[in-house]
């Protein structure tokens, strides 16, 4: 077997054992387990999560830090808590905070044209604002390949790469979309880096590494996808199949640092966070909500990566929502941390799996210090879910047909496909399969010309162990979508489980 790849077996069973012998692994003392790290150790497991790093502030102070089973799965190193871990797009937070120190500073202004500071671009650019390449809102073309989240558009390099995306036609109209683009932060950092008189990562270290007594993040640089750095995590993902391998390098050229390329540890981010909302390096509390205000489209709505970061601000993902709203920065989908500012909250999850999208459970652990945040506490559903919800766990998911029925009748409830599908799997997560199962029945009652309805039933019903039911939902599936290849296969493997 290669050195670059382990059965998933194999890489359960060292983790188990790590996390075993030592609940905070690196640690020179055994520490018993509260409720975050039984949390923590269950989330690991169930991604398969080689190693994590976490860090809780409250009232802006440090008030947890762990470390979780391995940082290297060759060589069986636990992490520790100075442990480097590559944190890819959360770089974009410290371009926001680079952006508005010089906002600060007289130097900049928010509002104004790209080409105020950049007078040297095509003209289809030269009219956007600021705060559009900021939020992914501007329609710039992309300087990395769609397929490929780490290729250049051209073979021959960066600078030929460059000189090819500034020919290309912009991809939308400013401000009517939000579409995730890296070009926006290569002129982020062409601007600041004019305006400045720096390099962007000299202006990063002066002005906040520094600062904050990053050591640890200013030893790594911005090259850590790249350049070997000691103490770092090796980076995993189950991306390439079924097995965990390892990522390759990857190379991000200087245009590309305010994008990408950063690696820290939990407490460092925990200590420039606390930093950031103190005062220490943004000197006006308008200057963090300007930080952290998502742009909005030009019809009035906010967008982002998903449901849940539904917003983007000035480098910074956002949580929209009317309770405990957050501010998300992700990256890589291994690394992220949730600032809740009405809660005097953050919590910060860093792991070396591609793949574990911490986002996706962060909001779990500020559960266990906000309990109204818990999701079997209906945290998190729209407003007319939120009502189902409540009527379902005194009636049984098993009425919820009759149920939501009823309240569309009295009391005129409006029920949207995808609200009920995001609630179906957040109970799945919460391994309610059952109350899964009927919500998603209820979808395909209510949206019965939507494949997705039965696509989802049918995976529910697979992990129930219902295998008929299973095939027919995806036969109704290929027979609304004939071109579904994805639910060809599910059906392949289930009729082949049939024959068993």
């Amino acid at each position: 077997m290669s050195a670059l790849l382990f059965t998933i077996d194999r890489h359960s069973l060292l983790i188990s054992l790590c996390l075993a012998g030592c609940l905070i692994c690196g640690s020179s003392e055994i520490v018993h387990a509260d409720e975050v790290d039984d949390f923590i150790r269950a989330e690991m497991t169930k991604r398969k999560i080689p190693g994590l790093q976490l860090a809780v502030i409250r009232d802006n102070k440090i008030t947890k830090v762990a470390s979780y089973g391995l940082a290297n799965i060759e060589d069986a190193v636990a992490v520790e808590n100075d442990t480097l871990f590559s944190i890819n797009s959360i770089t974009k937070a410290f371009a926001g905070v680079a952006f508005m120190q010089l906002v600060e500073q007289g130097k900049l202004d928010i509002s104004a044209s790209i080409s105020t500071y950049l007078p040297n671009l095509p003209a289809a650019w030269q009219g956007l604002n600021i705060k559009q390449l900021m939020s992914h809102t501007s329609g710039l073309p992309a300087i990395l390949a769609p397929s490929d989240s780490v290729k250049l558009i051209s073979d021959e390099g960066i600078d030929a790469s460059w000189a090819l995306v500034q020919t290309l036609p912009n991809e939308f109209a400013a401000g009517s979309e939000f579409k995730y683009n890296q070009t926006n932060y290569v002129l982020i950092g062409q601007l600041i880096e004019r305006v400045s008189g720096r390099s962007f990562t000299d202006f990063i270290n002066k002005n906040q590494l520094l600062k904050v007594g990053m050591q640890r993040t200013e030893e790594a640089g911005f090259s850590n996808l790249n350049n070997v750095v000691p103490h770092s995590a090796r980076r995993y993902t189950y991306y390439y199949g079924t097995e965990l391998a390892n990522i390759s390098a990857a190379v991000f050229p200087p245009l590309l640092y305010p994008a990408t390329g950063m690696s820290s540890t939990a407490s460092e981010l925990a200590n420039w966070l606390i930093a950031l909302q103190t005062g220490k390096l943004l000197q006006k509390p308008s200057s963090i909500e300007t930080l952290w205000t998502p742009a909005l489209l030009d019809n009035g709505q906010t967008r982002g990566f998903n449901d849940l970061l539904n917003g983007y601000a000035l480098g910074w993902p956002v949580v929209v929502r009317d309770e405990h709203p957050a501010l998300g920065p992700e990256g890589g989908d291994r690394g992220a941390f949730f600032t809740y500012p009405q809660d005097d909250l953050s919590i910060i999850v860093l792991t070396n799996l591609m793949g574990a999208v911490p986002s996706r459970f962060i909001d779990d652990i500020a559960s266990v210090y906000i309990p109204e945040m818990r999701r079997d506490n209906g945290f998190g559903l729209p407003p007319a879910v939120k009502v189902l919800w409540r009527e379902l766990e005194a009636k049984g998911y098993d009425n919820a047909i009759n149920v939501a029925q009823s309240l569309q009748d009295t009391r005129n409830l409006q029920f949207v496909e995808a609200d009920l599908n995001s609630w179906g799997y957040s109970l799945l997560s919460q391994d309610k399969l059952q109350a899964a199962l009927d919500v998603f029945l209820l979808n395909s009652y209510l949206f019965p010309d939507s494949a997705n309805t039965y696509d989802s039933m049918a995976e529910t019903h697979w992990l129930l162990g219902n295998i008929d039911a299973a095939i027919i939902g995806y036969e109704k599936v290929l027979g609304m979508q004939p071109e579904n290849n994805y639910a060809r296969d599910q059906l392949a493997k289930l009729k082949s489980l049939e024959t068993e």
